[in-house]
């Protein structure tokens, strides 16, 4: 993510997950340190007039989360093999995910897979097995196919190349058929508005169809409309997916949410993916969360596609234009991520 006040480009978990105060009513588009360094000196949110005082508690967390990704450490007391980035002029690779994180480590033929995976958990979080790594296309296994553990050579990666991470979300085992994806947001700070919830349904990279507010079925696919919770402040779409409903050569679909009114998603709080089994909707299988939504029209949240055959479900986060009323900046996005190989 960039910062409009440092004007530098950063990890997303180096913002604050929401506005300094609870008045605030834009997205946080400030960094932790600009946040905390403005707040010490004006005593007031960096980006509108709301007066924070020391001991608001969203002041604080931004300190504690700061301390946590920064720590202070001696120099005789680092570690040997500390994850800073690597000097400038030195060979590099970068390794980017579609939402905007990125992180950037020294380039050695020999380094393995494994120990690559490793390296972005430390760095961007997500678990090894969950790590789906390509370059130009192909996916970055642990071992070749001679069972010895493969490396950036045996993959022809060369310095400064740029290798792409999608995180699984969830693998779903063949046994399962019926599933349920819960996207859902939080209302403004005033009033009661709402968000739309699409799946645009792929074959390869060819356009099929979509389900919505207004085109509630697809073959194995509806839609449940608004559902509002007015007590909680959060709005719901619920998609139902029927895996073996579907027809067979449908092998990818989109899952996004898009401002209709609104010019852009900021004011709507944390956008959110929970996935269920509709045997037992009470248990969650996985989620996900976009805290960062800013100025975008719409966000593409996840993927469910087909690999080897076997569904998993893939978080995106992706930005884009585009809404229920005008898909093709969304098919325009989409067609981008498929061309490229990462669904």
């Amino acid at each position: 993510m960039y910062c409009d006040l440092c004007q530098t480009r950063k990890l997303r978990r180096e913002f604050p997950a929401n506005a300094i105060t609870d008045n605030c009513e834009h997205a946080p588009l400030h960094c932790l340190r600009c946040v905390t360094r403005h707040v010490q000196k004006f005593h007031k949110c960096s980006q509108c007039p709301q007066a924070v005082t020391m001991d608001n508690p969203h002041y604080t967390e931004c300190l504690a989360t700061l301390e946590n990704l920064f720590p202070k450490l001696n120099v005789s007391s680092a570690p040997e093999d500390t994850d800073w980035p690597s000097a400038e002029g030195e060979k590099t690779i970068s390794v980017v995910m579609l939402g905007g994180d990125s992180t950037v480590l020294q380039y050695q033929p020999h380094l393995t897979i494994l120990s690559l995976k490793d390296f972005v958990k430390r760095r961007l979080g997500p678990d090894p097995d969950k790590q789906r790594l390509l370059h130009k296309e192909q996916e970055l296994k642990i071992h070749t196919s001679t069972g010895k553990q493969a490396t950036l050579q045996d993959y022809g990666i060369q310095p400064f190349s740029t290798l792409h991470l999608i995180v699984v979300l969830y693998e779903i085992s063949e046994s399962l058929d019926h599933v349920i994806f819960d996207l859902f947001w939080g209302y403004p700070t005033r009033g009661i508005d709402y968000l739309d919830a699409s799946v645009l349904i792929y074959s390869e990279n060819y356009f099929q169809g979509l389900v919505d507010w207004s085109h509630r079925g697809f073959l194995g696919v509806t839609h449940s409309g608004d559902v509002m919770d007015n007590a909680k402040r959060i709005g719901h779409h619920t998609i139902h997916v029927k895996l073996k409903s579907l027809p067979s050569s449908v092998d990818k679909l989109f899952f996004t949410l898009s401002a209709w009114s609104s010019p852009n998603i900021s004011k709507y709080k944390n956008p959110s993916l929970r996935f269920f089994d509709a045997k037992e909707p009470n248990k969650q299988l996985c989620s996900d969360q976009m805290q960062h939504a800013a100025y975008s029209q719409a966000i593409i949240m996840c993927s469910l596609c087909k690999i080897n055959h076997r569904w998993k479900v893939f978080s995106l986060r992706t930005l884009s234009a585009g809404n229920a009323s005008n898909y093709s900046p969304l098919q325009q996005t989409i067609g981008g991520i498929i061309d490229q190989g990462l669904c």
